[in-house]
């Protein structure tokens, strides 16, 4: 259309403007344009509007600039890009017309412009959200299976490829649990992946949903420099990151965040799932006030109740007498329990369990006469304290002795 050739487009001329705009927009893909200059230049010459028809070839464009990875300012950019170059040449062709039919022809490609912008635009967002429909249901259907550990493992490292997983690598599983109903779950994926990624990079980091929980995979030596936490550090270094995020979020809290071991290989994978479920359940069994807990802190617990038998009757044996004080047993068995995990300080239990020192006092010396077993003698503490770590994990009183297996 250069050097006033005439009225009807000139597929050449369309064409070094299409390798034009695709330059500007680094190297998308000329194919993308479709027959948008055609529009163009037709809407300049005779002033028409586009159909409908060819609207919707500009959506299923912008489907396809999505599909192929193209981002949505890349595309944008080619479109407006060859506008641009395609308006610069349009002079030419209308330098003999009057000042009306000049507006009257920049109107009409504003208008292509506009409908095809806003069309292309619509197409890619429609897209993506199918991609990320499609991308969730992966994510959930992998998450699902690795944590179940019993899935065919070479399907399941083909599935995790995409995902970045390289499940030859020691991993750990963290379980967020909101204190009521899930919230938003995208919404919390969202917060922790842009966290969790900035910390430890996009690579062997999983973040999904499951059972109600929040479900992150991460790997148990992340790559950064030097002075990094490891071992069980890292475990709790994970646990407060996810905590600190999530809290900001305006629903869901009070979190309680419990991370499992790093453990080898895939089935590695589902023992620490396991672990960090179990830390949930005990955790709030114990009443622990902690928002973090540590699989491997709890590792005393499952000791303790590898013997369930023998733990019923330590259980049975030293602390049953508690259920003769006035209230029962409960608010005993809550005095000791922070009388130990404050080092044995009277004031220091009164402040946790809000009551007075003198009260401490009184109930210290109730659980003696009770049960026969001081809290204050070094020779009776750890029997004391046994019992009330085997109370809490047995969720006794609030639930009755186990019977006989």
């Amino acid at each position: 259309m250069k050097g006033g050739r005439g009225a009807a487009p000139d597929d050449r001329w369309l064409a070094e403007v299409a390798s034009g705009a695709s330059r500007d927009a680094g190297g998308v893909p000329v194919e993308l344009l479709g027959d948008y200059l055609p529009l163009l230049a037709d809407a300049a010459i005779t002033g028409r509007r586009p159909r409908r028809a060819e609207l919707d070839a500009v959506e299923t464009l912008g489907r396809r600039a999505a599909e192929q990875g193209v981002s949505a300012g890349r595309a944008v950019q080619l479109y407006l890009s060859a506008a641009r170059r395609l308006w610069q040449d349009l002079p030419d062709v209308v330098r003999s017309r009057d000042r009306e039919a000049v507006r009257a022809a920049a109107t009409a490609v504003l208008h292509v412009i506009d409908d095809a912008v806003a069309t292309l635009a619509d197409g890619y967002a429609m897209a993506r959200r199918d991609l990320v429909r499609r991308e969730e249901t992966l994510r959930r259907e992998l998450v699902d299976d690795l944590l179940r550990g019993d899935s065919d493992p070479g399907a399941l490292v083909d599935r995790a490829e995409p995902f970045g997983l390289d499940l030859t690598r020691s991993h750990q599983v963290a379980l967020a649990a909101p204190g009521r109903r899930l919230p938003d779950s995208e919404a919390a994926i969202t917060a922790l992946e842009a966290v969790i990624f900035d910390r430890m990079g996009d690579r062997d980091v999983l973040v999904a949903t499951k059972d109600g929980l929040l479900v992150v995979l991460a790997p148990a030596e992340p790559a950064a420099a030097a002075g990094t936490p490891t071992g069980r550090a890292a475990g709790t270094e994970l646990g407060r990151l996810m905590h600190d995020e999530l809290r900001r979020l305006p629903r869901g809290r009070p979190w309680r965040v419990a991370v499992g071991q790093p453990h080898s290989g895939l089935y590695g994978i589902a023992r620490s799932y396991e672990e960090a479920r179990e830390a949930l359940t005990m955790a709030t069994r114990l009443r622990l006030d902690t928002p973090v807990v540590n699989a491997r802190d709890l590792l005393i617990y499952r000791v303790l109740l590898r013997d369930q038998p023998a733990m019923v009757e330590l259980v049975q044996a030293v602390l049953t007498p508690l259920e003769q004080a006035r209230g029962g047993p409960e608010p005993l068995l809550s005095t000791l329990q922070a009388y130990f995990d404050t080092g044995a300080v009277a004031t220091e239990t009164a402040k946790r369990i809000h009551v007075s020192v003198r009260t401490v006092t009184y109930r210290l010396q109730r659980i003696n006469v009770l049960t026969g077993f001081n809290p204050a003698d070094p020779g009776h503490r750890f029997t004391l304290q046994a019992a009330v770590l085997g109370a809490r994990a047995l969720d006794w009183p609030r639930r009755p002795f186990p019977g006989p297996a």
